[in-house]
This record gives C-alpha cells, structure tokens and sequence, in this order.
C-alpha cells in the first residue's frame, strides 16, 4: 500500500514537471553486489548526490540507456530522487503478483 502511494505521487510529481518520465510498473529493492550503499546521482554517470543501503525499497520513474549501461531514475520513502544503475535493482513487476486462476481446456464439441 505505501509503495502504491509512492509511486502515485512520484508520477504527479514527473508530470507536473514538465519530466518526460513514465512510470514504470515496478517495486525495486536497492541490491548492490558490492555491498555498499549504492550511489544516486544527479544524471546518468553524474555527481553523487546521496546513497541507499541494500535493501531500501524504491520506485523507478525514468529508464535511460547511457553507453550501453540501463540507468533508472528512483525515487524512495525518504524523499530521495536521482539516478542509479539499474544492474543494482531487484525488481518485480506488479503484474507478477496477480496471477489468473489458470483456464480449463475447452472440450471439443462430439
């Protein structure tokens, strides 16, 4: 529920910025194989602005590909927003957890 409310608001924010961002439908938890807090940055490859520790759930609000390498624009609860390479997310897509009851095959009509 909270996560929902962090993405509805960060969606408000982007359009009312004028930001070409589109929200992606996905709940991301910072995972950095290095184990250290993963940095957010002003752009893509741009200053360090501030850091989130492995485990802090975030939502992504822009993707960009930068020399190959996925970027995400993130957004936390704490209020943090900025760029982090997207190989350091562990994200699932909202889709993953409403799955349909699975379908009967239909019998051929005799």
């Amino acid at each position: 529920m909270f996560l929902n409310a962090i993405k509805t608001a960060l969606v408000v924010v982007a359009v009312l910025s004028g930001d070409t961002a589109v929200a992606v439908a996905a709940g991301c938890v910072v995972s950095d194989p290095t184990a250290t807090p993963l940095n957010v940055r002003s752009a893509p490859q741009g200053r360090v602005l501030s850091t989130l520790p492995n485990g802090t759930a975030v939502v992504i609000v822009e993707e960009r590909s930068l020399a190959g390498k996925r970027w995400a624009k993130v957004g936390a609860a704490d209020g943090t927003l900025g760029w982090v390479f997207a190989n350091y997310l562990d994200c699932t897509m909202a889709d993953d957890n409403a799955k349909s009851a699975p379908m009967k095959p239909r019998t051929p009509p005799q």
